[in-house]
Order: structure tokens, then C-alpha cells, then sequence
């Protein structure tokens, strides 16, 4: 049995403009994770998940990869604190 973490995940890469929000939200649903994906004004995309810390750290992992038209160059993850919402969504630019 493995117990639930939240983690907080900064993207970097050209990861805007590369339907990145939309694959994650996608991913992160297909895994039963809650939390949320956002661009950042910084060019950065920011996403918290939360789930099993197995599936979580599948997730971030996916991350690294993204869907066929990022490319990223690097991935910070760190625990959070912050409640998750219900659900996985996409938020508003930050």
C-alpha cells in the first residue's frame, strides 16, 4: 500500500504552444490524480498532482517527455503542501 503525496512540478522547455496543458490534464485524469496545470507568464508550465506516490511519480516522469511537440529541457518537482481540488484541471495563466 503505498501512501498519497503532493507534489509541485515546474516545466521548462518550449512548452507552451504545444497543446502541453491540455496533454497533461489528459494524463493526469487517465491516472485518477487530482490537482491542476498552468503556463506561466516566465514561459514555464507549473502543475501540482496528487494521488498515489507511485502514479504521482509516474506522472512527473511523463513530464519530462510531454506530448510530441514540447521539448523539455528540464523538470523541478517538490512536495507541496497546498490541498488539492477535486479533480484535475487547467487554470489560468499565472
Amino acid at each position: 500500500m503505498t501512501g498519497e503525496v503532493t507534489v509541485r512540478v515546474l516545466i521548462e522547455g518550449r512548452v507552451q504552444g504545444v497543446w502541453f496543458r491540455g496533454w497533461t490534464v489528459e494524463q493526469a485524469q487517465a491516472r485518477k490524480l487530482s490537482g491542476w496545470v498552468r503556463n506561466l507568464v516566465d514561459g514555464r508550465v507549473e502543475a501540482l498532482f496528487h494521488g498515489p506516490s507511485h502514479l504521482v511519480r509516474d506522472m512527473v516522469e511523463a513530464c519530462h517527455r510531454g506530448p510530441p511537440a514540447a521539448l523539455v529541457t528540464r523538470v523541478e518537482s517538490e512536495s507541496s503542501s497546498e490541498a488539492p481540488p477535486s479533480g484535475f484541471h487547467q487554470r489560468p495563466t499565472a
